[in-house]
């Protein structure tokens, strides 16, 4: 059994836009985890759709994930209308209050995603741009999410390239996504990556990112999040002793966990949790 920490004070409530550098998002199990966070939290839209009850207010910022990977790998396109999506999150972010971001409604570039597409990078790439100028025109007050998708470097800086075509110079917006790095984050093409688009002046959010990537390039980021932490609750067999069983859901542990992975990033938040001798694993 893992060590036993106290329960810290739990913090402000926030209204800030964009994050600072170092943030760390947990993958949040239920939207019940808003009103007692105490670090900040991702909710993807899957574990929100259909729900009727108002969101409950959120004590700290919370990143909203469009559930594209689910989404695009189960049924090989987009099912759900722009117009549905972008005023769901308008109404989950009005209930809750403290949106940091929203994703898009992105198309990622994994070879599994192409495969059960049947499309190309390109058509990916110009589909995920398509998505940004479409949400931001049906719901300009949120803060909607660009997000790049490739597989080499080159597909990448490309895909920077399209959004300028556009009219989106990602050097001026607070934060910018980059997906389909989740399977290879201990690869040299993106740490490469990383780098490149650092260097270029884009404040970085990774998308499940690991403690492998973390390690190697998570200085260069502005944010990431994961729900790697329930996994390792699993494998470790961690048990905070506040509840029957192994932690794998939750959230004093994901929160624990993920204070550790913000100290990766270059931040840290405005607590301290000590794990004693857990520490997490890729």
């Amino acid at each position: 059994m893992g060590a036993t920490v106290t329960d810290p004070p739990m913090l402000a409530h926030q209204n800030t836009p964009a994050p600072p550098a170092g943030v760390f998002y947990v993958g949040a199990k239920a939207a019940s985890w808003l009103p007692r966070a105490r670090t900040p939290l991702l909710l993807s839209r899957p574990a929100l759709a259909g729900r009727v009850r108002r969101l409950p207010r959120a004590a700290v910022p919370w990143l909203l994930d469009s559930g594209a990977f689910t989404e695009l790998g189960e049924n090989g396109a987009w099912t759900v209308p722009a117009e549905q999506y972008a005023a769901e999150a308008a109404r989950w972010a009005a209930e809750a209050g403290n949106l940091a971001a929203a994703g898009i409604q992105d198309w990622l570039t994994t070879p599994g995603v192409l495969d059960a597409t049947g499309r190309t990078v390109a058509d990916h790439q110009a589909r995920t741009v398509a998505s940004l100028l479409e949400l931001r025109a049906l719901a300009p007050e949120l803060p909607w999410l660009p997000t790049l998708q490739g597989w080499e470097l080159g597909d990448y800086l490309a895909h920077v390239a399209l959004y300028a075509d556009a009219g989106v110079d990602l050097t001026a917006e607070p934060l910018v996504g980059v997906g389909s790095i989740a399977t290879r984050q201990h690869t040299d093409t993106v740490g490469e990556l990383m780098a490149e688009l650092h260097d270029a002046g884009l404040r970085l959010h990774a998308f499940g990112a690991k403690v492998t990537g973390l390690a190697r390039w998570g200085t260069e980021l502005s944010s990431a999040d994961s729900m790697a932490w329930s996994l390792d609750a699993r494998r470790m067999d961690y048990r905070c002793g506040r509840h029957r069983g192994d932690c794998r859901n939750c959230q004093w542990w994901a929160e624990a966990w993920g204070e550790r992975m913000a100290a990766m990033t270059g931040g840290s938040h405005s607590r301290q949790l000590t794990l004693g001798d857990a520490m997490p694993m890729d």
